[in-house]
């Protein structure tokens, strides 16, 4: 993995120099985290949607009044009907199901994008846009929702997933919304176009197109005070993506939501706002829907963990680095964890989940991020050299308390 980028001010959750004692499969904190959130304008211009004002335009005035007109060759250039399957036939069924979120709270304000998933106003975006990147309590905050047509509604929080960086809202009184249709990331292939559509630095309705760069990237993009990771494998795409598409729509070429636009890598200062380099981040839709399930029906989210915490496998003096086996190594292994039940004990370098290959700690906690509590996985790892594999049943934060 390249070297990581700090995060664009404010991060998503604040990062800790304590090391982790969380339950999950936690990395110690060793660097910086290795994308920027894209929520555009959060703290850093006071609430605008990532203008100067009107500085950032730039006119030309006609001064040639009084000269010759020219004869100009004007074409005849009809309307003609969005080809199947074209960018222009996708943006046409998205478009409206793409909401922009002006979200206010304390001294700051920002914007980000959201996704139409009922008729009723249930809205689709990422943790970071609701809480301005963490700075403010969700539930506090103001938000409004701005639709394709040119209207605005209030919108009210129903719940937020900070370790899957997402969240709910409902836009108050709504009735006969389109909503985008779900789509299944997992049948996603390196390679096949993708369209991402959102508000780019306050620009409703942005539609921008590219491929599926690489699958499951893992995805570090902060660390709250306990420890807990917000992480994710992440779909890598080229498609243009800028602060303020954060909680907007990947969509595949027949229209269906396939990701959560979320995070970018770029070469923006800490001090800048990033903008796009064509390597965008978002969270794959399988991954985020039994989050939402349970946010919409009033639950605390739930996450599969491991029970153990781990980092890379760090450099070993007079060892080749092509000598060092890429994975996670544990540092601890929680009491009664899942790991622990399985076996696995401090020292052992986990390489590979079910067909995961797993090459260093955020890795791990991006691909166990995937799964859900009570999935079956096979772990491959190594032990004095050698390679092992074991079964085990992945544990629950919810019982976080007994383990």
């Amino acid at each position: 993995m390249s070297q990581a980028l700090p995060p664009m001010p404010p991060p998503p959750l604040p990062p800790s120099s304590a090391p982790s004692t969380s339950p999950y499969a936690t990395r110690r904190p060793q660097r910086t985290g290795f994308a920027v959130a894209v929520l555009s304008g959060a703290l850093l211009v006071g609430g605008s949607a990532g203008f100067a004002g009107a500085a950032l335009w730039t006119t030309v005035s006609d001064d040639t009044a009084g000269s010759p007109s020219s004869s100009l060759a004007v074409a005849d250039t009809p309307d003609a009907p969005a080809a199947a399957g074209s960018v222009e036939e996708v943006a046409a069924k998205v478009l409206p199901s793409v909401v922009k979120l002006d979200v206010s709270g304390g001294q700051g304000g920002g914007s980000g994008s959201g996704v139409v998933l009922d008729a009723d106003g249930l809205i689709l975006t990422n943790d970071h846009v609701v809480s301005l990147g963490g700075s403010v309590d969700p539930s506090q905050a103001s938000i409004t929702v701005s639709f394709n047509d040119g209207t605005k509604s209030t919108a009210s929080l129903v719940g937020t997933d900070p370790l899957t960086d997402t969240a709910l809202v409902k836009v108050d009184g709504a009735t006969g919304l389109a909503p985008i249709t779900i789509g299944k990331s997992g049948n996603l292939d390196v390679g096949e176009q993708v369209v991402a559509i959102g508000s780019p630095f306050g620009l409703d309705s942005t539609v921008t197109s590219g491929i599926v760069s690489a699958l499951d990237r893992p995805v570090d993009v902060g660390q709250d005070a306990q420890g807990n990771i917000t992480a994710y494998p992440a779909i890598q795409t080229d498609a243009a993506i800028n602060p303020g598409n954060s909680g907007g729509a990947l969509v595949d070429m027949n229209g269906n939501l396939v990701g959560i636009n979320a995070s970018i890598r770029s070469t923006g200062s800490a001090n800048t706002e990033a903008g796009s380099i064509g390597l965008g981040f978002a969270i794959p839709v399988d991954e985020i829907l039994p989050i939402v399930e349970q946010l919409e029906a009033g639950e605390a989210p739930t996450h599969a963990r491991l029970g153990i915490s781990v980092s890379d496998v760090p450099a070993q003096a007079g060892v080749p680095a092509a000598q060092v086996v890429d994975g996670a190594l544990i540092r601890n292994v929680g009491d009664g964890s899942a790991a622990g039940a399985a076996g696995l004990r401090a020292g052992d370098v986990i390489t590979r989940i079910d067909e995961h290959q797993v090459s260093g700690a955020d890795s791990l906690i991006a691909t166990i991020r995937a799964y859900r509590p009570g999935d079956r996985v096979t772990v491959t790892y190594e032990r004095s050299g050698k390679e092992r594999t074991t079964t085990l049943d992945l544990g629950s934060d919810a019982d976080a308390g007994t383990s």
